[in-house]
């Protein structure tokens, strides 16, 4: 029964891919009625789409097929759903941290302030262009988002609780972004437990609790199943992001695709920074961080700092901490001993990635 499940959730992931195909090829006949650029910039949001985990349709489907759900085509459009909410918010994201390169390549902002370039128009002009552009570009893949999940088959009162998911998840990490560059306003650090809230309100909340909350609700599953796999999802959530500040300052850039001085020079709040900031190596540390013209050896010197004042082992540590809350919610009888162990897999792969 677990093999035709995996086998299941293997046809509910290549649904999922031509799924977006066919949402990608309708947008794309309605922007070349419109010109030529329309078009240009759909196609260019589609490529931003190519190369991803597909991690959140994934985790769609296992709950989904896990607790009995059989409809796949239903599936795969909530899966989908969430899959353009991502591609929006890090392309908004992107254009809040005026980053252009997203994988090691141009990203929507990067794509369109390099042609502007290439057509000749001055460093800022060209600058502001592929930033306006990426606003449009996420809005875009916003909107679709819940277009998709219009088009799910199912009643009205499943309707109405995925479409009441999907707005919480974006108001959630809304929510989570505003606090997240009120952080960067700030002269000193946040205290742990506050980044830890932005966090989950940031990314856990639409990358894990929803998409699992949405799986659930779209089998059919009780109140308490659906419960547990959001009290799952929260604490997966805070344990990735945990690891991808990690990741962001000692990660490795061929494996993660993210400059390891990004989060450095823009002097980004992380679990890191918060727990240095309450030890004697934040006089020094603070002088490094947070300076556009950080040099390659001011951050190997943060990055020295950063492990001799226990910052990295406490944030490796609480990592473990929340992958084995995340572990234990597990253990509910409400949850399918199939599904506990897709999940349990997923909470590996997120804690152990870079390594």
């Amino acid at each position: 029964m677990e093999t035709e499940h995996l086998l299941d959730e293997r046809i509910g992931q290549k649904q999922v891919d031509r799924v977006l195909d066919g949402f990608f090829a309708a947008a794309k006949e309605r922007a070349e009625r419109i010109s030529s650029s329309y078009l240009s910039l759909w196609e260019t949001l589609e490529k931003s789409t190519i190369g991803g985990k597909r991690l959140r349709p994934q985790i769609v489907l296992a709950a989904y097929t896990q607790l009995g759900g059989t409809d796949l085509e239903a599936a795969a459009r909530v899966g989908a759903a969430f899959e353009l909410l991502h591609t929006a918010l890090i392309v908004h994201d992107d254009v809040i941290d005026l980053d252009f390169v997203r994988r090691g390549q141009d990203n929507v902002s990067g794509v369109y302030r390099r042609m502007a370039e290439t057509a000749g128009e001055p460093a800022e002009v060209a600058r502001h262009r592929g930033l306006s552009v990426g606003i449009i570009a996420g809005d875009l893949a916003l909107t679709g988002a819940f277009r998709m999940l219009d088009s799910v088959t199912t009643d009205p009162g499943t309707r109405e609780l995925l479409a009441g998911i999907l707005d919480e998840a974006v108001f959630a990490s809304a929510g989570g972004e505003l606090i997240d560059v009120d952080f960067s306003f700030s002269p000193g650090a946040p205290p742990v437990t506050e980044i830890l809230d932005m966090e989950r309100l940031k990314t856990a909340v639409y990358s894990f609790e929803a998409p699992l909350r949405a799986g659930a609700v779209l089998a059919g599953a009780g109140a308490d199943a659906v419960a547990a796999l959001g009290r799952f999802g929260r604490d997966t959530g805070i344990a990735y992001q945990v690891v991808d500040d990690l990741l962001g300052v000692f990660g490795n850039e061929s494996a993660t695709g993210k400059s390891s001085m990004g989060d450095l020079r823009e002097g980004k709040r992380t679990v890191l920074i918060a727990y240095a900031a309450q030890t004697p190596c934040w006089a020094e540390l603070s002088g490094l961080i947070g300076r556009p013209d950080m040099r390659p050896g001011d951050a190997d010197r943060a990055r020295e700092i950063l492990v001799d004042c226990g910052a990295q082992d406490y944030a490796q540590d609480l990592a473990a901490q929340y992958a084995s809350s995340a572990r234990s919610h597990l253990a509910s009888s409400d949850v399918p001993a199939g599904l506990a162990a897709a999940l349990d897999d997923i909470v590996s792969s997120s804690v152990n990635r870079g390594r």
